[in-house]
């Protein structure tokens, strides 16, 4: 079974720090993190690309950093500095044999 699963969301106050985690089973590749602010599309925040470069979202730039552990296969995402605007559902995206697939979402929310 596929599966990948979020951990480390919550509750912060602005300017406070959270660390994501995204675990997956064997075989799936973790590509990166997205999220999806309410009543919008999902959206990249961090990733790895093919050539094992990492890409971030403008907003997130020198906030939040993407790290991968290959012998865990587990992808994380170390967030800073965090803004009220940061406040959404956070997902991990993995793929296997070119399909695509998603974790269940993990809720961040910034607010004092």
């Amino acid at each position: 079974q596929v599966q990948l699963v979020e951990s480390g969301g919550g509750l912060v106050q602005p300017g406070g720090s959270l660390r994501l985690s995204c675990a997956a089973s064997t075989g799936i590749y973790i590509m990166g993190w997205y999220r999806r602010f309410p009543g919008k599309e999902r959206e990249l925040v961090a990733l790895y690309t093919d050539y094992g470069n990492t890409e971030y979202a403008d907003s997130v730039k020198g906030r939040f950093t993407i790290s991968r552990d290959n012998a865990k296969n587990t992808v994380n995402l170390q967030m800073n500095s965090l803004k009220p605007d940061d406040t959404a559902v956070y997902y991990c995206k993995g793929r296997r044999y070119g399909v695509a697939y998603w974790g269940q979402g993990t809720q961040v929310t910034v607010s004092s």
